[in-house]
């Protein structure tokens, strides 16, 4: 069975549309949304009992609002940092600075520009190989900073919601650095290739 995504931020245009395609995404699994305006303390007091009903599986509780009051956010500290058995936490919004910082700090946050940035991309994570990572990096290897800085997000999108893996340290270690040294005038085909050999050098080691 393929590893299930675990608890994430994601900052998107239109949230509503996005939940639905992250529906999609986890199918066969349970999703209980709490889609709000303006997401509130007794929102967060539901979130809370619905992640204490036992699961035998994974459900994932998605979260999405314009605005998550401060006094919402708190209350969830805890149980996002100490989730329940098999419950895993989406949260969704316009602007990372609707996160209060110390929610910023027990998720991993993903940057959604729009549909396209979450298309599929034509490549195989789990099955990469040398011919096919350098081919992708040939097709990409002229993108600007800002493209490059997409193109990373979206490859981590694709292993977490598409492929869904889960990702080791050694490769959360290389999405952060490659989409540092982005702006600092970094080659993409070295950025590309630091990040995506992660990808292949996991199986060897096992071997």
């Amino acid at each position: 069975m393929a590893d299930l995504p675990k608890s994430h931020i994601y900052i998107c245009e239109n949230i509503e549309e996005y939940a639905e395609q992250l529906k999609e995404d986890i199918k066969p699994y349970r999703c209980v949304t709490y889609m709000r305006e303006d997401f509130l303390i007794e929102d967060a007091k539901a979130v809370i009992a619905e992640a204490y009903i036992s699961e035998e599986r994974e459900k994932f509780l998605i979260l999405g609002a314009k605005s998550f009051n401060a006094i919402s956010q708190n209350s969830l500290l805890k149980i996002i940092e100490e989730p329940p058995k098999n419950i895993v936490f989406i949260l969704l919004a316009s602007s990372k600075s609707i996160f209060l910082p110390t929610i910023r700090s027990r998720l991993p946050m993903v940057h959604v520009k729009d549909k396209n940035s979450t298309a599929l991309l034509n490549i195989s994570l789990k099955n990469l190989d040398l011919k096919a990572l350098f081919a992708f990096v040939k097709e990409n290897e002229k993108l600007k900073k800002h493209d490059l800085q997409e193109l990373i997000e979206q490859i981590y999108h694709h292993a977490f919601m598409v492929e869904m893996m889960e990702l080791n340290q050694e490769q959360l270690d290389a999405f952060d650095l490659a989409y540092r040294l982005t702006p600092l005038n970094g080659r993409s085909q070295s950025i590309l290739v630091m990040l995506l050999m992660t990808f292949i050098a996991e199986p060897r080691r096992a071997s």
